[in-house]
């Protein structure tokens, strides 16, 4: 049987055991907890399929959906938790932190995984990122023209101890100028927002926090207004 765990607390687990998002592949994309990797239990078009079944039949037609979809990749899904940790310990969590997580949790507590699912799920997880942005910082923004080595500044900045959060680093993106070039796939804004939070949370923030000048925008990605 699973814990159930608030949060706080999954957040200070996720620095210790593995997380597990049991969402669909899409909802993965558009966001997840950093550090957390996907076994989906549904597809896109299973998730679709089961949601389409509750609303013309009802929850008792769409569970038995979701259990026949479900069943032939009962094993696919513990020998693919089994290849990507290795320890007992793992958290869980689906959108609401509702059936998707609890079937998952059951599941992999049968084959020997001790699982902890999130209260609230994901949604909660959003909240509570959101809500941080609000705190007070003590940031000292860094400004300069394009190509003055603003970048490289804050590398030597945190080399020397100093509290940096790197924007431009976790958007993907090197700036009006150079922009997307040789860089990976920015994220979409919400997981940037994600990122942001994962980095500000090891910070103490009644310290200096360095970060670059940035207009509300990095590429394609929105800076918090907050």
């Amino acid at each position: 049987m699973a814990s159930t765990i608030s949060i706080d607390k999954f957040i200070e687990l996720s620095d210790i055991y593995p997380v597990v998002d049991v969402r669909s592949p899409s909802e993965y994309a558009r966001g997840h907890i950093p550090g957390a990797f996907n076994i989906p239990l549904f597809s896109d078009e299973e998730r679709a399929a089961v949601g389409t079944k509750y609303v013309r039949e009802g929850r008792q037609q769409a569970v038995r959906l979701g259990l026949e979809l479900v069943a032939p990749k009962l094993n696919w899904f513990v020998d693919s938790l089994s290849s990507m940790v290795n320890q007992k310990n793992i958290l869980v969590y689906c959108w609401r932190g509702g059936m998707r997580s609890a079937s998952m949790s059951w599941l992999f507590g049968l084959a020997g995984f001790k699982p902890f699912t999130l209260e609230g799920g994901y949604k909660s997880f959003r909240r509570y990122a959101q809500a941080a942005f609000d705190k007070k910082y003590k940031f000292i923004v860094l400004g300069g023209m394009t190509g003055c080595g603003k970048t490289e500044l804050l590398k030597k900045l945190k080399e020397n101890g100093e509290q940096v959060v790197d924007l431009e680093g976790l958007a993907n993106h090197k700036g009006s100028a150079f922009g997307w070039i040789n860089q990976p796939q920015q994220p979409t804004t919400e997981h940037f927002e994600n990122l942001l939070f994962n980095e500000l949370r090891k910070l103490n923030p009644a310290l200096p926090i360095w970060i670059e000048d940035e207009s509300k925008s990095i590429g394609s990605i929105f800076i918090p207004l907050s």
